[in-house]
């Protein structure tokens, strides 16, 4: 048995339209959108009666994908810090590679992006930043420079 590929990440949000709206404006797409409920739902999640709208995403490229999951019931949950640091254990972030950090970053603070720390450059080869999203979300940027 090979493993063939990352399927896709998922992602529990509070707020779907909200958190569509700011991976459209970083340049995914919406690919599909689905009411999920049902004894395969609770089976495979390991929860009862679940009940959630997800959105799956896609980059321009077709190879990556985001499941954004709106949780109706059982109701989403904060384990912790609602803004963890970026060096708390488990899921760190995802990392998307953009054409110009700069105007990637004008268009997401509408949406409620928030840097972390600053744009930094990794020796001549990138520009680099961690951002928080919706829900609490932690993003890197990475352009390219050389």
């Amino acid at each position: 048995m090979t493993l063939q590929r990352i399927d896709n990440i998922g992602i529990v949000v509070e707020d779907l339209d909200a958190a569509v709206a700011f991976f459209t404006e970083l340049g995914m797409q919406t690919e599909a959108t689905a009411h999920i409920e049902g004894l395969f739902a609770d089976h495979a999640v390991g929860l009862d009666g679940v009940r959630s709208t997800i959105a799956m995403m896609r980059t321009p490229d077709g190879h990556s994908k985001l499941e954004l999951a709106q949780y109706h019931a059982p109701a989403a949950i904060r384990d912790g810090s609602h803004n963890p640091p970026p060096n708390t254990l488990g899921m760190h972030r995802v990392m998307f590679a953009v054409d110009d950090i700069d105007d990637t970053l004008s268009r997401l603070r509408p949406h409620g992006a928030e840097l972390i720390g600053q744009v930094a450059r990794y020796k001549d080869l990138y520009r680099l930043c961690y951002l928080r999203g919706p829900s609490g979300i932690i993003l890197a940027l990475a352009e390219q420079t050389s």
